[in-house]
């Protein structure tokens, strides 16, 4: 400040300074800009892990009801044909984190440990984006892209982190430890660490700030280890019958699901239900339901380990396939978008989507401009009940025991199960279970999508093809 300027302070004091402020249209500026971030609506996106395209009632589950998402499907929009980013955790969450498909993300598969591929520095996420535009920011439960230094929260764009760095410490459902802000803090090993990112959450949204939230909230439910506390499991035990599982390492180390593992996925399924109805209700309570989008989807498809078992559920729902196939049980799932007074109640949307529209959406929700270079497209039209351009393509890669591929075209989806085979080929409209290969049959189809593969990926030296 110049020597004028600290005169003139002195002189007329804090309101001269304000008067001066306000005849250069300053403080009108900055007013003006308070208004508009005070009126971006709240994003609470929560996603379950592994959690199939059949495991919610409201997608024909009967071993067991969600009624709380059920309610919130019927509140708002439930899509049929909603993908995640991959078959496996880390990959899918990338893609919903950068808005990239897995052809063009730096993380393109699941290392032994989170933090050996973080994001990097360069790496924009959808946090950075929302943070750098007013909104205050948080992700709650598991992250798995990186940490505690390289590719943490912190580092992408979320002012508050709660819960899990490490996709491999995110097995456990019971922990001595988490971390807040990216440092390690204790946690009672009594404490199911869902009913701590459920408080978490709670907490969060109760802050009373005038800036617009954004909330990340990672549930690790019901991925293995399939454990949850009695007063849920009680509900099931017995319901069901069981394949006891047996814990494979007598010091505890690995999974260690309970004996009786259909019992628990459900409880823990339906605890999640219950635990996300309370979150609802809580938005409500603070009159937030119409300036609120809640989303709510899982990271790719149910898993076999430590006692899964998606056969006995359904939870594929009628698709073929499971977490690790690229078959549409592995990578589509379920997704339910409610935002009271804008998404139309009780409505279907057949509108293919996937993990990478997220970010652009966002973004469109945000009232900002869409970044260059993305894969994804904004589905805000699809939201608000509006029809809008399909993808041309969408595309999917995998990297475990191989390098396998997926494509969806309209109705069209391929799949190629390893790089030295042919493109299987299915109409999705007349066989959505992939259960009849009509590569032969279409040869124009297949060629269009194969000329499409050529351009669909960029070169990985960490994930080559």
């Amino acid at each position: 400040m110049s020597k004028g300027s600290l005169t003139y302070v002195r002189r007329t004091g804090v309101a001269g300074v304000l008067s001066l402020l306000l005849a250069a249209g300053i403080l009108a500026s900055m007013s003006a800009a308070a208004q508009v971030t005070a009126s971006r609506p709240n994003i609470l996106l929560i996603q379950a892990d592994d959690l199939g395209y059949g495991d919610l009632s409201a997608y024909g589950q009967t071993h067991f009801q969600t009624p709380r998402l059920d309610k919130l499907a019927r509140e708002g929009m439930r899509f049929t044909d909603y993908y995640a980013g991959t078959t496996v955790c880390a990959p899918s969450r990338a893609s919903l984190m950068t808005g990239l498909h897995t052809g063009h993300t730096w993380i393109r598969g699941n290392g032994g440990n989170a933090t050996d591929v973080p994001l990097r520095d360069q790496d924009v996420t959808i946090g950075m984006r929302l943070r750098d535009a007013g909104y205050r920011t948080a992700v709650i439960g598991k992250w798995g892209l990186g940490g505690p230094d390289e590719g943490s929260p912190a580092r992408k764009g979320f002012e508050y982190s709660f819960g899990f760095l490490n996709q491999t410490h995110a097995h456990e459902q019971y922990t001595d430890h988490l971390f807040r802000n990216s440092v390690s803090v204790p946690v009672s090993t009594k404490d199911y660490a869902n009913d701590s990112f459920t408080a978490e959450a709670a907490a969060f949204i109760e802050k009373s700030d005038s800036k617009p939230f954004f909330l990340y909230l990672n549930y690790t439910v019901p991925h293995a280890e399939l454990l949850v506390p009695e007063d849920s499991l009680a509900s099931f035990r017995g319901k069901f019958p069981e394949k006891p599982f047996v814990n494979p390492r007598a010091d505890g180390s690995g999974y260690r699901s309970q004996a009786t593992p259909h019992a628990a996925l459900a409880a823990m399924i339906t605890r999640m239900d219950r635990d996300i109805g309370r979150l609802v209700d809580l938005v409500q309570a603070r009159n937030l339901d119409r300036r609120t989008l809640i989303l709510f989807m899982s990271d790719n498809g149910p898993h076999v380990e430590a006692g899964g078992d998606p056969v006995f559920f359904n939870s594929s729902g009628g698709l073929r396939g499971v977490k690790r196939d690229m078959y549409e049980g592995g990578i589509r799932v379920p997704m339910i978008a409610r935002w009271t007074g804008t998404v139309p109640a009780a409505r279907t949307s057949h509108f293919a989507a996937a993990h990478w529209d997220m970010f652009p959406t966002l973004e469109d929700v945000a009232g900002l401009e869409t970044s260059s270079g993305l894969d994804g497209v904004s589905i805000l039209p699809t939201l608000r009940g509006r029809q809008q351009k399909p993808h041309d393509f969408m595309y999917w890669e995998f990297h475990e025991g191989g390098f396998s591929q997926a494509v969806r075209m309209g109705s069209w989806k391929a799949v190629r199960v390893a790089k030295d085979k042919p493109l299987e080929l299915y109409d999705l409209g007349a066989d959505v279970g992939e259960q009849h290969d009509v590569a032969g049959q279409q040869p124009a189809v297949v060629a269009k999508i194969e000329a499409y593969l050529k351009t669909a990926r960029v070169e990985s030296a960490r994930w080559p093809d």
